[in-house]
């Protein structure tokens, strides 16, 4: 039997870039939330064993989430300018096949959290729904970018309950912050694409917040520091987390000076400065529980 390696390297690149593996940004963004419920519940000493699935399983997810958005939006993103080279969109990678990879990687990270507790394994089922049905969301409601952040957010009840078996009500807290956090910076990378969802139909808050989408926005950024600051006095937590939270407070202006003339490219790059914001608070967890 003749294996043709240049096709096997080829189609395995292909589906590389469907997972949007060569794009770490999205891993990141949704593994930090993760990061900061894992210390937060095992008060700055987390299992790792329970820290290796969690983020084994962020990553998975996320890339299986990138494949059934692509698999979703196949009919509308050939007409995106920031789209129409993605692997589906450019015929590079059939339907099919894309539905294949996200089986593959949605039953490698349920293999993964069948290592943990039974609640978890409940709650990866939600989580599961969550991931599949987002993609489809721009098409029914206008607030597509909130249930992207009650999916993304999932991995925090689901870090909690790996870490202690319980989701304490810091867990919910913390929650509602990322929930609001990743509806705005979703918003933010949805500005880009606003010109061309407005031509081909796609809902988004970009659309819905119209010439309030900055004040808006202002104004959830607010409430999520708040709530961040709610998460510190619930755990008591010290003077690196509260720095941090500043530091997470002082990059958020910085976004909406970014996007005040929303500029596409300025919109993207705010969108791409939400990594810093969820690293700044996750150094201030992991400091403040060190010293």
């Amino acid at each position: 039997m003749i294996i043709n390696r240049p096709i096997i390297v080829d189609r395995l690149q292909q589906y590389w870039v469907l997972a949007r593996f060569d794009k770490p940004i999205g891993i990141l963004i949704l593994l930090w939330p993760a990061l900061w419920a894992l210390w937060v519940a095992s008060n700055g000493k987390p299992d790792l064993f329970v820290l290796f699935i969690i983020c084994s399983g962020v990553v998975l997810m996320r890339a299986a989430g990138c494949v059934i958005n692509d698999y979703a939006d196949r009919d509308f993103d050939p007409h995106v300018e920031r789209t129409k080279q993605r692997p589906i969109a450019a015929g590079k990678v059939s339907p099919k096949e894309a539905l294949i990879v996200f089986v593959v990687l949605c039953l490698t990270a349920f293999i993964l959290v069948l290592q943990l507790n039974f609640m978890t394994i409940m709650l990866s089922f939600v989580a599961a729904f969550l991931a599949a049905s987002y993609p489809f969301m721009k098409r029914y409601t206008q607030w597509p970018q909130a249930y992207l952040g009650i999916a993304f957010g999932f991995a925090v009840p689901m870090s909690f309950s790996a870490q202690v078996n319980e989701i304490p009500m810091v867990a919910w807290v913390m929650y509602l912050a990322v929930m609001l956090w990743a509806l705005v910076y979703d918003t933010m990378y949805a500005m880009v694409d606003k010109d061309d969802d407005l031509k081909i139909g796609v809902k988004s808050t970009a659309i819905l917040f119209g010439d309030k989408d900055r004040e808006i926005m202002a104004g959830l950024q607010l409430i999520i520091i708040a709530l961040l600051v709610w998460v510190g006095q619930i755990q008591q937590l010290g003077s690196f987390y509260y720095a941090g939270v500043v530091t997470a407070f002082l990059l958020s202006i910085y976004q909406q000076k970014l996007i005040f003339n929303r500029d596409k490219t300025l919109c993207f790059k705010a969108f791409l400065n939400s990594n810093y914001f969820g690293l700044a608070i996750f150094v201030g967890l992991v400091l403040d529980y060190l010293i």
